[in-house]
């Protein structure tokens, strides 16, 4: 990334840090916010609970969900993925409301393998409809560092960012009769898990257990959200100050997370669903005709 990027993503995240700290409900401690709900011997905790670790093997995969479900805000984690050859494993980093017209919103990290970049998959359910894919390859190593990666849902769009950089939006255009989530509470979950049907080169490279196991590394996770406790839906929906993802000022990207996205879409983009025209027999859904911000 060069130095006039580097400007623009300062100038995203300034305009991003603008949120209430009131409304953030996470502790910070993975052992309070969150459970474990697969595999418990392939999960493991700091003592401090700040940090965790999920197992991939010839046995199991794991992970972990938050306590609460959410209608709305933003969820940060910062995330490591599986170095060296990581070809067939999928660690994933999500929102769900886990019904049968679930809506969710996916973070899918696609293992491959040594020498070759880690593909990061975006996908968006609503009503229970997905294939809405998006893939790119990202500008940095995510093997070696930790890095930020999140999704900002209000009543406006949604917004996958990595370290602030949106990398992909999806806006409400339900009045437009495109499907958008916004009356499905949802949890966060991560997981790992074997992939290797379909996720590394079309399911031809696959997992290679002699480099098991497979570990990927989480922490300073955030969740600055609107807790669903049964309540009336437009206690969450409400334009408020605690609820100030879904302002105004949150209903667009701003001129500088728009140069950055571009610049994601220009460079890094490898598959969009809204291109595969072929795939939906020349009738891409409505959603690809209709702006991004």
């Amino acid at each position: 990334m060069n130095n006039l990027s580097k400007f623009f993503v300062l100038i995203v995240i300034l305009s991003i840090q603008g949120g209430s700290w009131a409304s953030v409900v996470s502790t910070g401690d993975f052992n309070k916010d969150f459970s474990v709900n697969w595999s418990p011997s392939h999960v493991n905790t700091s003592p401090d609970g700040t940090s965790r670790t999920l197992i991939l093997d010839k046995d199991s995969g794991g992970g972990f969900v938050t306590n609460d479900m959410f209608l709305f805000g933003q969820f940060d984690m910062k995330i490591k993925l599986i170095p060296g050859n990581s070809a067939g494993t999928v660690v994933a980093f999500y929102l769900t409301s886990n019904q049968t017209n679930r809506d969710e919103v996916d973070f899918e990290f696609l293992g491959n393998v040594a020498g070759q970049p880690y593909i990061l998959q975006t996908n968006v359910y609503a009503n229970g409809f997905d294939e809405r894919e998006q893939r790119i390859k990202l500008w940095f190593d995510p093997t070696q560092d930790f890095h930020t990666y999140s999704i900002l849902w209000n009543i406006h769009q949604i917004v996958f960012m990595v370290d602030w950089v949106p990398i992909r939006t999806y806006r409400n255009h339900a009045d437009k009769g495109v499907p958008y989530p916004t009356w499905q509470p949802m949890a966060l979950q991560t997981s790992i898990w074997n992939g290797e049907s379909w996720a590394t080169n079309g399911g031809k490279d696959k997992i290679d257990w002699t480099n098991s196991p497979f570990t990927a590394s989480f922490k300073d996770h955030k969740i600055d959200a609107c807790i669903w406790e049964g309540n009336d839906p437009g206690l969450c929906s409400a334009e408020s100050p605690a609820n100030w993802w879904n302002n105004d000022r949150f209903g667009s990207l701003t001129w500088a997370q728009r140069r950055l996205y571009r610049w994601v879409r220009k460079y890094y983009l490898v598959y969009d669903y809204c291109r595969d025209y072929p795939r939906f027999n020349n009738n891409l859904p409505r959603e690809c005709s209709l702006t991004k911000y």
